[in-house]
């Protein structure tokens, strides 16, 4: 395997082609920069491509397109050509159109990482409800990741630079919440983000905030008494088997003092508790990690934006962030992984690559012939 071949492929969706997911796609990888870190694979279509393409002249934006895996090039940017046929893309619109293709290229994407073809991969943004048909009865791409890998859970992580934030229940309706919060999830979503810490982070003792579910950490079970019966009882056993776990806190005042700088990752109990505070806080540079599986997947924390799509006026910043984090994380857990293997056989295989051959004598007596 040549230099070329050793960077990391990376798949990337279109998302929704009525979307920002393409314009997004073409300035980030339209810096052939980014060709030194990875190689891309895009999955759409070149007509797509170039729908968006001619409303962004001033970026060199080339490419090959391919239906073979065996045809990648690891010197440019590849287009992973899912459809042929003619698709009317209305740049702005909520249509069917938009999510027949959104989900296409998710699909297809999502088995080639599967099947090992790419390495990693960046998602551009869907929207929850024209994505839905008769296979597709999902709430994001979170779900459908877990379901595709056959996972018991996994873990939506936001991450900006040190900011971690980590949810218990993420697409539920506020109603429900509390019937999502409990020991057996918390604790789930602890051991996923202690693990996640140490292999996609190399942090060697991660230490993990836990937010109350209630306002004021249910104020000693005056105002709710799931941090008494459920939360507390979590964290400690969490503790009891090696996790460095602290809270609950009181969500308002535990961001308000910036006590999340004291710790590694935050687990919110649900969506906008931790949202509101890290897209505050990461001010659009923030990016959807999916922890807890075996491949790696990475996406920008904001949505289609219809109402700028087509213009031009896309800030790519986030997405960005979200290829660099995919390539970085990648390079962690092989890092990790490298430093963990078994040292004996290694140094096993070491000794017999160098040493001669010997004989070795047996007594006959000694052998029992």
């Amino acid at each position: 395997m040549n230099a070329e071949q050793q960077k990391p492929l990376i798949g990337f969706t279109c998302g929704d082609i009525n979307g920002i997911g393409i314009e997004l796609i073409i300035k980030s990888l339209g810096d052939n920069r980014i060709l030194e870190q990875c190689t891309p694979v895009v999955f759409a279509s070149n007509k797509s491509i170039n729908f968006y393409r001619k409303s962004l002249p001033e970026i060199n934006f080339s490419y090959q397109f391919v239906k073979d895996f065996s045809r990648i090039s690891y010197k440019q940017l590849n287009i992973f050509n899912c459809w042929d046929e003619e698709v009317s893309i209305t740049s702005g619109q909520l249509n069917e159109t938009g999510g027949r293709y959104a989900r296409l290229s998710l699909q297809l994407a999502v088995n080639a990482l599967k099947e090992g073809h790419i390495q990693g991969l960046v998602t551009a943004p869907l929207h929850k409800k024209n994505i839905q048909s008769a296979d597709f009865n999902f709430t994001g791409h979170t779900p459908y990741l877990k379901h595709a890998f056959g996972l018991n859970d996994v873990v939506m992580l936001m991450v900006a630079s040190n900011l971690r934030v980590a949810l218990v229940t993420e697409h539920v309706p506020v109603k429900d919440i509390a019937v999502h919060i409990t020991r057996a999830n918390i604790l789930s979503k602890l051991f996923i983000i202690n693990e996640s810490l140490k292999r996609d982070f190399g942090i060697e003792k991660p230490k993990i905030a836990v937010l109350g579910l209630n306002p004021h950490a249910g104020d000693e079970g005056l105002v709710g008494d799931e941090e008494q019966t459920i939360i507390k009882p979590s964290i400690k056993e969490a503790k009891d088997k090696g996790i460095l776990a602290f809270g609950p806190f009181s969500a308002d005042a535990f961001f308000a003092r910036a006590q999340y700088q004291q710790f590694d990752a935050v687990l919110a109990m649900y969506h906008d508790q931790g949202l509101i505070p890290f897209k505050s806080l990461a001010i659009g540079e923030g990016v959807n990690y999916t922890a807890g599986m075996p491949v790696v997947r990475t996406s920008p924390d904001h949505g289609t934006a219809f109402d700028i799509a087509g213009k031009g006026r896309a800030d790519a910043s986030s997405f960005l962030a979200a290829v660099f984090e995919c390539i970085d994380i990648i390079k962690r857990r092989a890092d990790y992984d490298e430093n963990r293997s078994n040292p004996l056989r290694k140094m096993s295989n070491i000794i017999i690559a160098n040493a001669a051959d010997e004989a070795i004598e047996v007594n006959e007596d000694e052998s029992g012939n």
